[in-house]
């Protein structure tokens, strides 16, 4: 049954919201956070586990001397204070798909805490704090089977892979945010992508949302408007899309404003997001720190970074995504509107490499922005997933400015592309897309548009030289577009005595 809402407008008209963002990360190691089982995503269930990642009696972790540096260089990034002495924790709770039956994680001695990290919506720049970025282990996947819904809930029977149980995890979480209350789900937004941007530029993950390798539990919780009393939080698990982190605390929002206005009391709990409805679902009573009664992991040794590791570390941070994004505005020549653009269309890394292939950034921009970017909306894909890189794009570039091709022809190329007909040069081949370089052929179809329309040639002749265009538009269909507009206007030219 569909919970009752009410209208966003109205639900912040008597409710200020406040956020808390729990951002999971799956680092890009070879090998897991405790043993040497290998993390590639996709492999057969249950191929990548050894006695380590499945708990049995005896085995023994190792830290992964990698997985602490990546922890490293994030904290760094977000500005936080980096531990001189931190340790892991055992975190106890039932779950199936994490065979210890506890989690290996840090909870009150994080390797990074205290700092903080800034976005930008609509122009207005909102800091947002961070709590801490701590060190852990994913768990397994489970798979539901014979429901309607592939939760747990009406399913016959689970299957559980536990390839995925170990792969190291950072977990980033934010303080308390609160901004106006309109912004809240924006702010949300912004701040998953920046931070998928910082964790890209870093090279600690592939921050691959739609593989889990990003994912987001968005705290949502309402307080009466000019009240300090924080209210009850609802966690809403593993939201993985910019735009379902906004729609979901958009929706948490409505829903606990409806359960307060009606007298009701939000409960404190974990929630499910569904995407294709664009609603929360109840979970699972959100349990306290006490209850999953941590304490110290007996079977690891602290981890202590020298400051002498932690400066090394700190000299290889690249420069921050928002630095880069404003320099290469600059050199490139694009608005504030242009740039936005980029950014919110996931092409900016393509125009870059095609760029650094000697494309302009006008050009570059033109065809990732257009005819790229339109068939990843139509086929539901990333940029990057469509099977084109930077490197034919550059190839048709060149093409277009030797000569070659126009744009009309060039959009052909495209979508032979796309269509995995070959290497541009093959598609120009066999669909017969090369411009007509002959001026004998041109000045031929020259004279049939000037025998074919006597009254436009008057016109030209009359003082009327903005009439010869259609004269072009005669000469560029006798060619099937391929011809050369601008040599077709000079041949024109010359031919009237323009």
């Amino acid at each position: 049954m569909t919970a009752a809402v009410l209208e966003i407008d109205d639900a912040l008209a008597t409710y200020d919201p406040v956020l808390g963002l729990e951002v999971h990360v799956e680092l890009n190691t070879r090998s897991k956070m405790f043993c040497g089982c290998p993390t590639e995503f996709g492999a057969p269930p249950n191929t990548q586990t050894c006695p380590v990642c499945l708990g049995l009696p005896g085995a023994l972790p190792v830290v992964n001397a990698r997985a602490v540096e990546s922890a490293i260089k994030i904290g760094l990034a977000l500005n936080c204070e980096i531990a001189e002495w931190c340790r892991f924790a055992r975190k106890n709770y039932f779950y199936p798909d994490m065979p210890k039956n506890f989690q290996t994680s840090q909870y009150d001695e994080p390797i990074a805490y205290n700092g903080w990290t800034e976005v930008v919506v609509d122009g207005e720049t909102y800091r947002i704090e961070i709590e801490r970025a701590h060190m852990e282990e994913d768990t397994g996947k489970s798979t539901h089977i014979g429901g309607a819904t592939g939760r747990i809930h009406g399913a016959s029977h689970s299957l559980v892979d536990y390839n995925r149980a170990g792969i190291p995890l950072i977990e980033i979480v934010t303080k308390t945010i609160e901004v106006p209350g309109e912004k809240a789900a924006a702010v949300a937004r912004a701040y998953v992508s920046m931070l998928r941007d910082l964790l890209f530029s870093l090279g600690v993950s592939d921050v691959r949302m739609d593989q889990g390798s990003l994912r987001c539990d968005a705290n949502v919780s309402l307080k009466p408007s000019g009240s300090t009393t924080l209210g009850t939080r609802t966690e809403t698990k593993n939201v993985n899309s910019f735009r379902s982190v906004e729609r979901a605390v958009t929706y948490e929002i409505t829903r606990q404003a409806a359960v307060l206005s009606s007298g009701g009391k939000v409960l404190q709990e974990t929630r499910h997001w569904h995407e294709d409805t664009g609603i929360t679902t109840s979970g699972r009573e959100k349990s306290d720190a006490d209850d999953y009664r941590y304490f110290p992991e007996p079977d690891l040794v602290p981890v202590a970074p020298s400051r002498e590791w932690v400066e090394e570390v700190r000299a290889t941070l690249p420069e921050a995504p928002s630095l880069r994004r404003a320099r290469l505005q600059q050199e490139w020549g694009f608005t504030d509107l242009e740039m936005r653009d980029v950014v919110n269309g996931n092409a900016l890394e393509p125009i870059v490499a095609t760029v650094e292939l000697g494309v302009t950034a006008a050009a570059a921009k033109k065809w990732w922005l257009g005819e790229l970017a339109r068939a990843a909306n139509e086929s539901g894909q990333e940029l990057d997933a469509l099977g084109v890189g930077a490197a034919e794009v550059a190839e048709v570039q060149k093409l277009v400015d030797e000569g070659t091709l126009n744009d009309k022809l060039a959009r052909q190329v495209f979508e032979g592309l796309l269509a995995g007909e070959g290497t541009p040069a093959e598609i120009i081949e066999k669909r017969g897309l090369a411009l007509v370089s002959d001026d004998s052929a041109l000045i031929a179809a020259i004279e049939r548009a000037i025998a074919a329309n006597p009254d436009v040639v008057e016109k030209v002749n009359s003082g009327k030289p903005a009439a010869a265009g259609a004269l072009i538009g005669a000469v560029m269909k006798d060619m099937r577009g391929q011809a050369d507009a601008a040599k077709v206007r000079q041949l024109l030219n010359e031919k009237l005595g323009i």
